[in-house]
Order: structure tokens, then sequence, then C-alpha cells
């Protein structure tokens, strides 16, 4: 087929790839749909979306046919010396035949990646003047990446930037909705309180109670905010892991004695069991750690009293596994379809106690940003475990 056919056929294409991106709003789903269309138009051996932070001014990668999930997402890119960064600068794409041969070339990508790259064809997401990010191919299989390539990716890449932005605002405006309604209990609280403080007939000790009470809601909500803001950039893929190799029993017992005041309220013993000779992990240490923290504060939260926690670690020839096990409520087998949605509490343990309603939102979200997942194994009465599946790494 010519270079004419050829263009024609990829435009068509692109027409049944529009509808594709147009079908989900969901970020993670609509990136691997873009990478996968843009090797499909190019015939190119891989793809790769780096989204870009105007705040950091860094492009960092997000999704890329040629990396595991939780090696891409450790990766950032300069804006200064480096092809992509040159791409959102100048905003025009780039088509380079041996990209060793060009100054521009950021090497660390691939010495990380250990994948080898040669020809690059690479053009900027713009969508109403701004930048969203840079889609690149590499590697054309049997050739070098043509006009009509860079013409074909061009009008994809456009597609694509309207497409992310579309799925980042219906994200943000269905949390920022979701969060405005969990905000109105508390203000509602602290709006009467402080109404009932004006009172002249109020007691000393009926104000520092009320005043004791507007500190804890006060508190909440500041928990609520910076929990909001964990989970909007995590769900906008705007959160770097950082991955390094490390122990994972230090990791565990620092996070036992962060929660120790907690389950000595309830006399909750917290247990570490885990093989002397563990391997290293890899993974973002301090992400990890807030998963371990979010899931042995529910551990202890949702405990009887003389009760206990077990954090406990294994490893197989793919990935490994850390479960958080408690000897408390359990939960009922209706709610557990629905523990890890934004806000979703648990009905029957409403005043059980206190929370955001986002700690197992959050922590699926950082699991999944590894390449691993999350489940929940729970018996009315007897206990509930949380098993965190990761990838083994490099």
């Amino acid at each position: 087929m010519n270079e004419g056919g050829k263009r024609l056929e990829g435009y068509r294409h692109l027409i049944a790839i529009a509808r594709d991106l147009a079908s989900t709003l969901d970020l993670n789903v609509l990136l691997n749909r873009i990478v996968r269309a843009a090797i499909d138009i190019t015939e190119a051996e891989a793809a790769s979306i780096l989204l870009y932070d105007d705040a950091a001014r860094q492009l960092s990668f997000q999704v890329a046919t040629n990396l595991d999930l939780q090696t891409m997402r450790g990766l950032v890119v300069p804006l200064e010396g480096s092809i992509a960064g040159w791409i959102v600068t100048n905003r025009e794409p780039v088509r380079i035949a041996n990209v060793h041969e060009d100054a521009r070339f950021y090497n660390k990508i691939e010495q990380v990646t250990r994948f080898p790259t040669e020809s690059l064809l690479g053009v900027p997401l713009i969508n109403k003047e701004k930048v969203v990010g840079v889609l690149e191919v590499i590697n054309k299989h049997n050739d070098n990446f043509t006009e009509a390539d860079e013409d074909l990716l061009l009008v994809l890449g456009a597609q694509a930037a309207v497409a992310i932005e579309n799925a980042r605002l219906f994200q943000q405006s269905d949390l920022i909705a979701e969060f405005v309604h969990e905000l109105r209990t508390p203000l509602a609280s602290i709006g009467t309180v402080t109404y009932l403080l004006l009172r002249p007939e109020m007691s000393q000790e009926q104000r520092e109670q009320m005043i004791r009470n507007i500190h804890k809601e006060t508190l909440r909500l500041n928990t609520l905010a910076s929990s909001f803001l964990d989970l909007a950039r995590l769900e906008s893929g705007r959160v770097q892991f950082h991955l390094t190799k490390f122990d994972l029993p230090p990791l565990l017992e620092e996070s036992r004695q962060i929660m120790q005041s907690k389950a000595d309220e309830d006399a909750i013993t917290i247990n570490i069991e885990i093989p002397a000779d563990f391997p290293q992990v890899e993974a973002d240490h301090d992400q990890l750690k807030q998963v371990v923290l979010n899931l042995v504060s529910n551990a202890i939260k949702y405990n009887f009293p003389n009760g206990s926690v077990t954090l406990t670690a294994s490893m197989s020839d793919r990935d490994w596994t850390l479960s958080v096990r408690d000897t408390g409520l359990g939960i009922p087998e209706k709610a557990l379809p629905h523990l890890f949605e934004k806000f979703y509490r648990v009905s029957a343990y409403e005043g059980k106690a206190s929370g955001t309603g986002l700690g197992l939102s959050i922590c699926r979200q950082i699991v999944s940003g590894h390449g691993g997942s999350i489940e929940v194994e729970s018996k009315l009465g007897k206990g509930t475990a949380f098993i965190v599946h990761l990838p083994k790494g490099a």
C-alpha cells in the first residue's frame, strides 16, 4: 500500500478510535486505549504517555506499553534535556530516526527500563491551549516513522488531549460533589454548637463540652480535606511512585509503633509475623507505609477489646503478599463489594468509629499504582483480613 493509501486507512481507523475514546471516563482505561491505538496506527513497537505537571514543570510517565506499571509510574522526565521536554516547550512534534544521535535524548529512561530505543515519534497533547502531556511511539517496525505517521499521531493526540481532560474533569467534579456532601455534617454540627455557645443560659460545663465538640469536628474536617487531596491526586494520575528496594520488617515495625497508643486504648495487640530471611521488596516506601497505617488503623478501630491485629507477608515467584488480619467485628457480606468506594461506610458500624470513608479508596489507588491488587476476606464476629498483592519488581 502506498503512503496515501496508508494515510487514508489510518484516518478511517482514527474515526473508530475516537468513538472508543469517547466511551470511557476512567482515566487509566483511557490512557491504555490511547497508547494501544498509537501503536496500531503507526506500526510501532511501543508507545507511552507522559503527563505534564505545570506547577512542578516536569513530565512523568503514566502509561507505557513496554513497561510494567510499577516501573513506569516512578519515572520523571525533566523539561530541560529531554525530547519530551522539548515537545512540551515548543508545542511541536518530533520525528527522529536515531535518538542516540540527538542531543535532546534523555538516556536515563533507557538505562532504567533496559528497553532499547532507536527511532521515535512524539507529539504534544494540547487541549484549549493547555499542554496536557506528550504521546510518544518508538521503534517503527522495519522502517522509520514517516510524515503520514506524524499526521496520524497528531490527530490521535488531539483526540487524546480532549478525552484526558474530560476524564479528569469528570473525576474532579464527581469527587468534589461527594466531598461537599461530606462537609455538610461537620459544618452543620459546628454551626449548631456555635449558636448554642451564644445562649446566655449555657453553663460553663456545657460550654466546655461544646468547645470540645468544635475541636473534634475541626480535626475531622482537617483529616477529610487531607484525605480528599490525597485521593484527588491519585485519581488524576499526578502522584509519582518513587520505587526503592528496602527491608519490609522495619516499615511494619514503624507502623506498629505509630499505631500502638491507639491499640492500647482497648488492649489490642499488634503482631508482626514475617520470616527473618524475607527478601527486600521494591515499592514506594512512603506510599506503602500509608497503606499499612490505613489498614492497621481500621483493624484497631473495628476490633473487640483485648483483640489482636496480625501483619504477615509471603513471597511467591511473581509477587509478594502483605496481609493485615484482625479479630474484630467483621463486615456484613452485602457491604463487601462497596468497601473501596469513596466515602462508603458500613451502616451497621456508623456509631462505632468516625472516619472519612476515603482510607480504603486511597489504599486501592496506591496498590493499583504499583501494579498490584487488594482484596478483603471477612466473617461477622470473627474478624477481617485485607490482603495486598504487589509485583516483585526487578
